[in-house]
C-alpha cells in the first residue's frame, strides 16, 4: 500500500469517517488503481522476470529494476557485475527512465521466446538514500487524495459521485438541479480529479512496453 493509516489520519481523516479496517480497505484500493492506472507499481517487490532474448545487446524491462540478483539466459548464469551490465531503472530521481538492461563489449542476448531469467528486486520507487528507495511522495499523495475521495457512505453513491465531479463544475443550475462539468485537464481523465490526474500523468506507462 502506497500509504499508511497514519498517513491518512495526519491528513485529518477521523475514525467517525472511517475505521482503521475501512481505511486499510480504501487505501489498497487506491494503490490497486494506481497500478492499474500508470501500469506499473511503486513499492520494491522480489520477483522473476522473463524476458526475450532479440539479438540485440539491450532488451526492454516490464518494471524498474531496483536489485538484479541473477541473469539465467538460456539455462546458463551470466555475470550482473557493472563492468559486463548495465542496469537502468531505479531508485530514480528527477526522471522516470525506461528500464532496460545492456550488455557491454559487443556482447548481445540470443533471440528467443522467455529465455532471459532475471531475478531481483522491482519497483518504481525513488531515490531517498537507502538501498531500496521509496515509494514517490507525489504517490502518496495521490493514494490519499484517492482514499479522501470515497471517503462519503459506501452506499451512498450520490454522495460518491459529486466527489469525485465537484471540482469538473463550470455552471450549475438550482431551479432544475442540472450542471455542466468542465472537460479534463488536458484531455487525461483518469480519476475525475485534477490534481490526481496530473500526477499519475508522469508516470503513464508508454504504450507498446510490454506488460508487468
Amino acid at each position: 500500500m502506497y500509504a499508511s493509516l497514519a498517513d491518512a489520519r495526519a491528513e485529518g481523516i477521523t475514525v467517525s469517517q472511517a475505521s482503521d479496517d475501512r481505511l486499510r480497505l480504501l487505501i489498497d484500493e487506491a494503490s490497486r488503481s494506481i497500478d492499474r492506472m500508470t501500469g506499473w507499481f511503486f513499492d520494491p517487490r522480489q520477483l522473476d522476470m522473463w524476458l526475450d532474448g532479440r539479438g540485440t545487446p539491450t532488451v526492454e524491462l516490464p518494471v524498474h529494476p531496483i536489485r538484479l540478483d541473477r541473469l539465467i539466459v538460456v539455462g546458463t548464469e551470466w555475470s550482473t557485475q557493472s563492468d559486463q551490465l548495465v542496469v537502468v531503472g531505479g531508485p530514480v530521481q528527477a526522471t522516470v527512465p525506461m528500464p532496460r538492461l545492456t550488455l557491454r563489449h559487443g556482447l548481445t542476448f540470443p533471440r528467443g521466446h522467455a529465455n532471459i531469467l532475471a531475478t531481483g528486486l522491482w519497483g518504481l520507487t525513488e531515490d531517498d538514500g537507502s538501498p531500496t528507495g521509496r515509494t514517490p511522495l507525489d504517490i502518496r499523495r495521490a493514494c490519499l487524495l484517492l482514499v479522501m475521495a470515497h471517503l462519503p457512505p459506501l452506499g451512498d453513491l450520490d454522495a460518491s459521485a459529486d466527489a469525485r465531479n465537484r471540482w469538473r463544475i463550470v455552471e450549475e443550475r438550482t431551479r432544475d438541479q442540472s450542471y455542466k462539468l468542465s472537460p479534463a485537464p488536458n484531455g487525461k481523465n483518469l480519476t475525475g480529479d485534477p490534481e490526481v490526474d496530473e500526477i499519475l500523468a508522469r508516470y503513464l506507462r508508454p504504450a507498446g512496453l510490454g506488460a508487468v
